[in-house]
């Protein structure tokens, strides 16, 4: 019988995340003790290396910008139960300076935003800017949204930092929403 020389490998790297195994592969043929076939190293398969799963970590968001994202997203249902379970306060300005009723009038949802309004959120409330809804509504040309947040008692009176009034931001191309402002109609 041939000899069989016994070759011993040491991992040059270890840490605890990871368990000890051999990656070596010999570089040589060697004939198998059981056949008379050569075992060449391209047949060789090498052991493999398996890491050992870290612990789990998570990241906990605050329910203030889960909120902010469920809104942005207009899951209705979700709003809800935040709102029920009063995880959140309606009037709070998330860190894009924005309420949660600015941020759904400017993804032009108005379900999203008559929810919130049901909820207690206030037509008349300013982001960092001194916008209101409305300024948005107008802004982004949302008639519906403007027609809504009018009929909630929202302000055509009411300027942001810059003296602009809502009206003065409707786009000329958005003739409901002009309509909707001219003189006597609002």
């Amino acid at each position: 019988p041939t000899q069989l020389s016994s070759a011993s490998y040491t991992s040059s790297y270890h840490t605890s995340s990871y368990k000890t195994a051999s990656t070596y592969v010999p570089s040589y043929s060697k004939v198998s003790r059981y056949s008379s076939t050569r075992c060449t190293q391209a047949q060789e398969s090498p052991a493999t290396v398996i890491p050992i799963a870290p612990a789990k970590r998570s990241v906990h968001f605050p329910n203030d910008i889960i909120f902010q994202d469920i809104v942005r997203k207009g899951d209705l249902e979700q709003i809800g139960r935040f709102m029920r379970a009063r995880k959140v306060r309606v009037d709070t300005l998330f860190h894009s300076g924005m309420a949660a009723l600015h941020e759904a009038v400017l993804t032009g949802n108005l379900e999203v935003v008559k929810l919130l309004v049901k909820y207690g959120a206030d037509v008349h409330q300013r982001d960092e800017d001194g916008w209101t809804p409305l300024h948005m509504a107008c802004s982004d040309s949302y008639p519906e949204i403007a027609r809504y947040l009018l009929a909630k008692g929202a302000s055509t009176e009411a300027e942001n930092e810059s003296g602009e009034k809502p009206a003065d931001l409707i786009d000329p191309d958005c003739k409901e929403l002009a309509k909707l402002f001219e003189a006597g109609c609002v």
